[in-house]
């Protein structure tokens, strides 16, 4: 029977796939369990959500007091949609019993009335529905549901927010931002974990004072797995699965992705999959070539979506350029006025397709910065 592969990066990895991180998940775990809210801050694909599932899966093999909940709010479109997930996974998880999940109306709301349906299997067909007028009025009396449940039930709950980022889509969110830190700062007995793939967009929420997340917990801001690490996850995963790879040709890997964590997994997959039983620079090079072809149509897309001047900034960050408003630079690259430099910069980083670190602006994404050197300079990878 033939092996699967044993990167995965389509998902959140399992335990098996999931490297280093030991740092961050004792102090996750520390302050989930210590009642410390958390928010984590990194760019895409750098492992946030696989990191919260680990500490999840954890807590609940050890600690049966603390309830946790994950919610991804990627497909949540407004108020009404949070407050309703909201109630219908709080209330899931202060139970195994769906008999008692019937009867939760009555028990936990003073000015609400829920439309509760139990389908078939409960498990997957339990939805919970408001008057929306109502719910508007009251929606306090959802955001404070867990600590009543918690005082009633005797536990605690601990609650994970993917995707935070997305409550800014919804209208009047400004109101409603106010209206969640008011009443989750007040709870004893709830913990939060809020994190999401649009950094800029989560620095905004967590660190501008003017906001009224700031200062609401912790804040972690997740590093990239260091070289090392990912070279010794490379080579301890080809042979447990029956190939092998040389720490030297394995640095190659997160050396061409910049420690990326989705790219290293995708580059080392693809690397595998082109390998019989020893994997050397031919097998990463043609797996580098088909990880590149894969996505380029997304790539192209990409740089069909954004204007000429953007597109010839980009082409100054590719090359290294820091004086983006230097009149040398700025007609080189036909970037306009130092306003038109600005506006640009700030559109590119809004879309996650370049960041600034330390000064240094950079691409997100190693390989659509291959890609992309490859279109526009001919620079091989």
């Amino acid at each position: 029977m033939a092996k699967s592969s044993p990167f995965i990066y389509g998902n959140t990895v399992s335990n098996i796939a999931f490297t280093n991180r030991e740092i961050e998940l004792d102090k996750l775990m520390s302050n989930l369990l210590g009642g410390v809210n958390t928010m984590i801050i990194s760019p895409r694909r750098w492992g946030k959500s696989s990191l919260v599932e680990k500490v999840v899966t954890a807590i609940n093999r050890k600690e049966k007091r603390n309830k946790t909940i994950v919610i991804d709010l990627f497909s949540v479109s407004n108020e009404q949609q949070f407050l309703e997930t909201f109630t219908r996974e709080v209330i899931k998880a202060s139970s195994n019993r769906w008999q008692e999940w019937l009867g939760s109306g009555a028990l936990f709301f003073k000015k609400l009335i829920p439309k509760i349906n139990v389908g078939i299997d409960p498990l997957t067909d339990f939805s919970i529905g408001f008057d929306w007028k109502e719910l508007k009025k009251h929606s306090e009396e959802v955001l404070n549901l867990p600590e009543v449940i918690a005082k009633k039930k005797g536990i605690k709950f601990i609650i994970c927010l993917d995707e935070f980022q997305n409550i800014a889509s919804f209208d009047d969110y400004l109101n409603f931002e106010k209206k969640m830190r008011s009443v989750w700062q007040r709870q004893k007995l709830v913990t939060y974990c809020l994190y999401g793939s649009k950094r800029h967009m989560m620095t905004d929420i967590f660190n501008n004072p003017s906001k009224p997340f700031y200062r609401f917990g912790d804040i972690m801001l997740l590093p990239k797995i260091q070289k090392e690490k990912w070279i010794g996850f490379v080579v301890k995963s080809f042979k447990e699965s029956g190939k092998t790879i040389s720490a030297g040709d394995a640095a190659f890997i997160p050396e061409v992705m910049k420690n990326h964590s989705w790219y290293v997994q995708q580059l080392s997959h693809y690397t595998w999959n082109l390998t019989s039983k020893t994997a050397g620079l031919l097998q990463i090079k043609a797996a580098l070539n088909e990880l590149i072809q894969a996505n380029s149509p997304l790539y192209q897309k990409e740089v069909e979506s954004i204007s000429v001047t953007q597109l010839n900034l980009l082409k100054a960050v590719a090359v290294g350029e820091h004086q983006f408003t230097s009149t040398a630079v700025m007609q080189i690259y036909a970037l306009g006025t130092p306003r038109n430099v600005s506006k640009n910069k700030t559109i590119l980083i809004n879309n996650d397709i370049i960041q600034n670190i330390d000064g240094v602006y950079e691409f997100v994404d190693p390989a659509f910065e291959l890609w992309f050197k490859k279109q526009f300079f001919n620079q091989s990878y």
